[in-house]
């Protein structure tokens, strides 16, 4: 119910585009996605490597069922044709990552899409102006095939993926209150 609220909330937006809606940011797409897959569903981790990967996972998201995904957001061309140079190709050595998604801004699709291999997935991200207010709106263009013999994780490793991911919550904390006291604020 909630879903379809939001929905055609999203839908009744899109009606009143406004062209001097400013692009969509990095942070503004990361939210946008895990309430998309749902951040009360799924273990969802911004920016893990350290401590566990070889390369940096933009999100990193963990299904009930233990099975891990990666999506990789792009907000340029040239930012999604470099990743394609990078050594580690989104790899894991473990075969821990059983789906891989690429997220970009719905004015790239056009641009970009022939350039993601077709096993990896497509997310496309929006963002919309109604009424002084921004709303986003993330869809899957194109579905992820999933990676033969990829691994669940482990409860270890799941467990290990969420400390890395609560570890985040108090830097941002700590980034808000100094954000707080330049502006005067308690």
């Amino acid at each position: 119910m909630i879903r379809y609220l939001i929905k055609t909330k999203l839908m009744a937006v899109k009606g009143n585009r406004n062209t001097k809606t400013p692009k969509i940011t990095t942070a503004e797409m990361e939210v946008s996605i895990s309430k998309y897959f749902g951040i009360r569903t799924h273990i969802i981790v911004p920016n893990l490597s350290w401590g566990f990967f070889n390369h940096e996972c933009d999100l990193f998201l963990i299904r009930k069922s233990g099975y891990g995904f990666e999506v990789e957001i792009k907000r340029s061309k040239s930012d999604l044709l470099v990743d394609f140079k990078k050594r580690h190709n989104h790899i894991d050595r473990q075969n821990r990552i059983v789906q891989l998604y690429y997220a970009i801004p719905q004015e790239l699709l056009k641009s970009c899409e022939e350039h993601i291999p077709e096993q990896f997935g497509i997310l496309v991200v929006e963002k919309y102006e109604s009424l002084g207010k921004y709303y986003d709106s993330t869809r899957i263009y194109r579905e992820a095939k999933r990676k033969t013999g990829a691994k669940r994780l482990t409860e270890k490793e799941q467990l290990k993926i969420a400390r890395l991911g609560c570890m985040r919550i108090w830097t941002l904390k700590e980034k808000l209150n100094l954000l707080k006291r330049k502006n005067g604020k308690r």
